[in-house]
């Protein structure tokens, strides 16, 4: 009668375990995250993996705006790593979840210079920092002349250097830089302001024939094809140790200071892991693992102070934004019809 029973048990036991009954315990959770491309140390989520014995299934955009437009068509994700101006709009359509700090322990790693500088999020109420840099020129030292630096982003309108430029291929990026050089905010929604700054831009475009690009600058500037390019400061800070001729400049007349956070959706499955998930980002020797890989500013003060005397020892573009610039900015959230406007002038200023 014993071995009856116990037959029976394996059977009822293999069963459960064939249908899934029972098994939910052994089921591992699973993280989704949608970050920027090209934007981490991967071997960092096989770490976490292992770590919290859960999956990550992560995924990337190539925009914060496609990434808007695939979240808003019902994907659904834990953990995004959207910019300042896409918080600020997720911030206001109700999106996002506050964070839980005191499930962020190691939320003192972070540098004081990072934290509460942040018009989108001002008390960091659903945000981490994740990286954070400035918007430039990166220039070659042979060909562009150092006095020539001085005219800031009129530079790029310097005609020794015509047929010698890379712009980036984004509508606010570069009527930012046209309304810097304009004495204008980029957050402006004077018509009559983007007007002049469209007109800066066409000037440019005829009399400097530059080539708009994306991420394909990198290596075409560390190869010297061109003389100078606009860039992000991490992108930057790459370019320079490869190639040693290059030098950054943050132009007086003002920039783009940028923030890219870690956010929770309000519809995670699992917050208690996407907690986790963040504070490991935060962790020191994963900050320094991730900003040395990727390139750009880790907001982990420790990881700040390594690269520094290490991997970008001497390069200017890894370096701490100047908040104390009041021309600096951060992008806002624009209106629907401001936004529009933008577009509508960047596609003129490339329809020839």
């Amino acid at each position: 009668m014993k071995k009856f029973v116990t037959l029976v048990l394996a059977v009822v036991l293999a069963l459960s375990v064939m249908t899934g009954c029972g098994s939910n315990s052994t089921e591992k959770a699973t993280l989704k995250i949608y970050n920027a491309g090209e934007y981490i140390d991967k071997s960092l989520l096989t770490q976490f993996e292992q770590e919290f014995n859960c999956k990550v299934v992560y995924e990337t955009f190539d925009s914060n705006e496609s990434m808007y437009t695939k979240i808003m068509s019902g994907e659904t994700y834990d953990i995004l790593i959207p910019s300042d101006y896409m918080i600020e709009r997720l911030i206001k359509e109700n999106y996002l979840a506050e964070i839980d700090w005191s499930k962020i322990t190691n939320s003192g790693n972070l540098m004081a210079q990072v934290m509460d500088q942040a018009a989108y999020d001002p008390a960091h109420t659903y945000t981490v920092p994740y990286f954070w840099g400035s918007v430039g020129i990166i220039y070659d030292t042979t060909v562009v002349d150092a006095a020539d630096t001085e005219a800031g982003w009129d530079l790029l309108k310097n005609t020794k250097y015509a047929g010698n430029i890379y712009m980036y291929d984004s509508e606010r990026d570069s009527l930012m830089i046209a309304l810097k050089s304009l004495g204008y905010s980029m957050n402006t929604t004077d018509t009559a302001q983007i007007d002049e700054a469209y007109q800066w831009l066409v000037d440019q475009r005829d009399t400097m024939d530059p080539v708009y690009v994306g991420d394909d600058v990198i290596d075409n500037m560390i190869s010297g094809n061109k003389a100078m390019a606009v860039v992000y400061s991490g992108d930057a800070a790459y370019m320079m140790t490869e190639n040693e001729n290059l030098e950054y400049l943050v132009p007086s007349q003002g920039t783009n200071i940028w923030y890219d956070c870690m956010v929770i959706t309000k519809n995670c499955t699992q917050t208690d892991l996407a907690h986790s998930w963040i504070n490991f980002m935060l962790d020191a020797d994963n900050a320094l693992a991730n900003t040395e890989e990727v390139g750009y500013l880790s907001p982990v003060q420790s990881a700040y102070d390594e690269m520094c005397v290490s991997t970008y020892e001497g390069v200017s573009a890894y370096t701490i934004p100047d908040t104390s610039n009041p021309l600096n900015e951060v992008f806002g959230y624009q209106d629907t019809e401001t936004k529009k406007y933008f577009a509508d002038v960047w596609t003129k200023v490339k329809a020839y």
